[in-house]
């Protein structure tokens, strides 16, 4: 990959205006207005996260998933719905991973815990604009990510149901995002395609927020990191043997991991507790 230091900074100026432009407006008296769309969109659905500071996420807009049971990746983390691992902070959801003993409904014993919400059942589109501005934790084996599933997961499984990840980083990565399309093949367990951004050299996601988003069309799925388009993935270069599934409604999901097969386990020098703040989820469509 290109190296993208120059492109930084050329850009820097509209990165900023589109920060400017996509954050919540709050007047004098501090309630918040309405966001401002992107050119070309208009909003469907967001959470500003601007509930009472201690409080659980907004039960109208988001569930979880609960469990130990590695998640198909070998995690360590027991994931919880309780508001040690899920709160709402300063207009900021908080999703924290924390190292300490909990004991699982079947007697499973776990040494971290951490939170997992997700949109399911509740929210679901398809095509659009999907964003989040986000600072992320830091450190080896933590692995947080946003990203969307099929809606039809529970009839289809996975992959067939598809996989969308917007935004995905391991602790060994600090300045990389990896974005992903991932469906089923006719000719190995899954057909991909994945790109990554880094930061300019030495900075880290963990150190300030980012803008991550796709803008979802029929055949084409777009990536960005604040305003820098990094990678486009178009159904005419899927792999062979592979299916575009990306055809149908698909839920969000926010959520960081501890340990498993991609980042590794965390090790003597990855502190905890580990949190990652999300100023706010927004999702577009096109006015068209």
């Amino acid at each position: 990959m290109r190296n993208l230091g120059l492109v930084w900074a050329n850009l820097e100026i509209r990165h900023y205006i589109c920060l400017l432009a996509a954050a919540t407006l709050v007047s004098p008296g501090g309630s918040a207005q309405k966001p401002k769309a992107p050119e070309g969109y208009m909003l469907v659905w967001s959470d500003e996260f601007n509930g009472k500071d201690g409080s659980l996420p907004d039960a109208s807009k988001w569930t979880y998933d609960v469990g130990g049971s590695g998640w198909g990746n070998h995690e360590l983390e027991y994931y919880t719905n309780r508001v040690e691992n899920a709160r709402i902070e300063d207009g900021k959801l908080v999703i924290t991973a924390r190292q300490e003993p909990y004991t699982g409904p079947d007697g499973a014993k776990f040494k971290h815990t951490s939170a997992r919400l997700k949109t399911e059942g509740l929210f679901s589109q398809a095509y659009g604009r999907f964003e989040a501005r986000i600072k992320l934790p830091a450190g080896q084996g933590i692995w947080p990510a946003f990203w969307m599933l099929g809606d039809n997961i529970s009839s289809a499984g996975w992959p067939k149901c598809g996989e969308i990840d917007i935004m995905e980083n391991v602790g060994k990565e600090p300045g990389i995002n990896h974005g992903s399309l991932h469906g089923p093949s006719s000719t190995n367990a899954t057909s991909d395609q994945t790109a990554t951004i880094t930061l300019p050299a030495g900075q880290k996601l963990s150190e300030d927020f980012h803008v991550y988003a796709v803008e979802w069309e029929p055949d084409t799925v777009r990536f960005y990191l604040d305003s820098n388009l990094y990678a486009t993935f178009a159904a005419a270069q899927w792999p062979a043997g592979g299916t575009w599934v990306f055809d149908h409604r698909f839920f969000l999901i926010l959520n960081v991991a501890v340990g498993g097969d991609w980042p590794g386990s965390p090790d003597t020098a990855t502190v905890f507790p580990q949190r990652m703040l999300v100023d706010y989820v927004r999702v577009y469509k096109r006015k068209t």
